[in-house]
Formats: C-alpha cells, structure tokens, sequence
C-alpha cells in the first residue's frame, strides 16, 4: 500500500509540473497573461517545478528497480517450487513402480497433453498410451486423468509441500 502511495505522489508531482511549464507556454503563444509576474518569483517557480520533474524521474527509476527485484525474487520462488513440485512427482512416480515410459506419459498427462498428442511426441501408437495411461491409473489408484491430476493438486494444497520448500530455502 505504501508503494502505491509513492507512485501516485510521483505521478502527482510530475503532472503538476508538466502543467506548470504546459500552462506557461501555453498562455505565452495565446497571449493570456494580464500581468506579467516577477522574474525572481518565475525563476523560483521553474526551479520548483524541475526540481519536481528530477525528483519524479528518480523516484520512478527507484520504484522501477524495487518493482524489478520483487518480480526476479518472485521468479526464483516460483522456480524453487516448481522444482520442489518436480521432486515431489518423481517420488510419487518411483513410489507407485511406474517404468520410465509410464513416467513420460503421466507428465504429459498431468501437463493436459491429449492422448494423441503423447503418442507423436513419443513416437507410439495412440493405443501403447492408452494401455500406459491405464497402466499408471491403476498404479496410482485412481479411475481416470482427472483424478490423476486431483493428487497432485491435493498435493499443492498441503501444507507438507511448502514446509519443504521453506525448509529447503532455508538450507
């Protein structure tokens, strides 16, 4: 909340300036000002408002830094859960006996890969991954891909899963 704060001030000062210097070309070329101001008070008031503009630019170039490290901090935690989701697939797989096919087939089952799209990118017959994919169901004891799927999902869910990626983190 504070950070949206700060980018909304920045965002006010730098229109408030912009309209000053705006405003006072633009009343200068349309010939509207009454009564010309001071040359000191309009040195002071172009001072403020470029001292204004610099400061928006490096508190925005400041926000932009800050907004780009929580996003590379972001990435690195999705990656230590995506690994951490990766191992914890590898070890229900080794624990239901699934053969390295078996393997290759439930990944890309879970992944939402249609039957026909697992066979040419293992290079078999729609029917040898059908007979894999009832193979790995039944392993898992489960009816269909949709339960397959519902496992690892309940997995996420569990809050074993992120101690061991806290644990892991902290390691």
């Amino acid at each position: 909340m504070t950070q949206r704060l700060v980018l909304i001030a920045i965002l006010v000062v730098q229109v408030l300036c912009t309209l000053f210097f705006v405003s006072d070309i633009a009343m200068t070329v349309l010939g509207l000002r009454s009564r010309p101001i001071s040359w000191q008070v309009r040195e002071y008031l172009e001072l403020g408002a470029a001292i204004g503009l610099i400061l928006g630019v490096v508190l925005g170039a400041v926000a932009i830094y800050s907004s780009l490290r929580r996003s590379k901090n972001a990435e690195k935690r999705l990656r230590a859960a995506s690994g951490a989701f990766m191992e914890h697939m590898t070890e229900r797989f080794e624990s239901w006996g699934l053969t390295e096919a078996e393997r290759d087939v439930a990944l890309f089952a879970i992944k939402g890969l249609s039957t026909a799209e697992i066979a040419a990118l293992r290079d078999t017959s729609e029917g040898t991954v059908k007979a894999q994919t009832n193979a790995i169901y039944r392993k898992a004891g489960v009816s269909g891909r949709p339960q397959l799927l519902s496992l690892f999902i309940d997995d996420l869910m569990d809050d074993q899963l992120f101690s061991e990626l806290r644990v892991n983190k902290a390691g």
